[in-house]
């Protein structure tokens, strides 16, 4: 919900007095969420537990259908299609976590630059320009791998310059109120810059933006001794990642395990050390399990 939350702060911006040119020259469609069931039990599924994001052209759901009615009636100058990101990708696979990640979407599998897509490109350079100061190499490019049963995909495929916008992870922030701030700061420059007009930009500028590397965890614990089925590995590295589950309306960071090895090829945003393998902690696992003994979960969640 951070990119909805986003977009109710932009709605507040844009009333100001300061903004009535921008309310003069464009008009602004808005759908503050796609998807309010699937929101409302913190799932990407819909109500019918159909991925909506899967759906545009089959359009067997009524938000589908609802959504390309809208873009056929009012026929979009330029089209955010805005989401989340979880907290395992970083802005390339040396950069920090992707608190930003954009996307260009392709028109077919050609992945061809059309003119339509050009536009969106350079708006997405003008944008990672102007937000870098504040987030250096945390700005990732999303995989543009072609879908055409995507949203995205499909309105570039109607010949409409389309962003995917990905609200990711900011250092601590799990509530993502930070990461609000930045896609605020976004929309903003992107307004800004599509009332002045096109600048100086090009392609080459938006393909060195860094593609989206998988390659974080939320948590490192290092020195700690593994016993599994009955051998004793010391001095490993256990990697944990956090399972978000909505529990009586709040929202629950349970430490998941991932994996361990004495050297593991992760980055974390959390590092925890012990000054003994001989620590008073002790753990039964199996990977991909939740940890749920009260003491663990304590030791490794998240403030929320």
């Amino acid at each position: 919900t951070t990119t909805t939350k986003a977009v109710l702060d932009l709605v507040l911006w844009l009333i100001e007095p300061e903004q009535q040119y921008l309310i003069e020259k464009f008009s602004f469609f808005i759908i503050p969420q796609l998807n309010p069931d699937g929101a409302l039990d913190y799932k990407r599924l819909n109500y019918n537990s159909v991925d909506l994001n899967r759906d545009a052209i089959n359009l067997s759901q009524p938000e589908s259908r609802t959504l390309r009615n809208i873009f056929d009636n009012i026929s979009p100058y330029f089209c955010l299609n805005l989401h989340d990101q979880r907290t395992i990708y970083g802005a390339g696979k040396n950069g920090n976590p992707a608190t930003l990640s954009f996307l260009a979407p392709a028109a077919s599998e050609s992945l061809s630059i059309t003119s339509s897509r050009f536009d969106a490109m350079i708006a997405i350079v003008e944008i990672k320009k102007k937000l870098e100061k504040f987030l250096p190499q945390a700005i990732g490019r999303y995989n543009e791998e072609f879908n055409l049963n995507c949203v995205g995909d499909t309105f570039a495929r109607e010949g409409v310059p389309t962003i995917l916008f990905e609200a990711g992870h900011y250092p601590g922030d799990y509530q993502r109120e930070t990461t609000r701030s930045y896609v605020l700061k976004a929309f903003k420059i992107l307004f800004k810059y599509l009332y002045k007009g096109k600048q100086s930009h090009n392609s080459k500028d938006y393909f060195e933006i860094p593609e989206n590397y998988s390659n974080y965890v939320d948590l490192i614990v290092s020195n700690v001794s593994i016993k599994d089925n009955d051998k004793v590995f010391k001095n490993q590295e256990l990697a944990i990642q956090y399972n978000e589950v909505l529990e009586n309306g709040k929202l629950i960071f349970y430490p998941q395990l991932k994996s361990y090895s004495s050297k593991l090829n992760f980055k974390a945003h959390r590092y925890l050390k012990f000054k003994s393998t001989e620590s008073k902690y002790k753990l039964n696992f199996s990977v991909d399990k939740v940890i749920t003994e009260p003491k663990f979960y304590k030791l490794f969640s998240v403030k929320s």
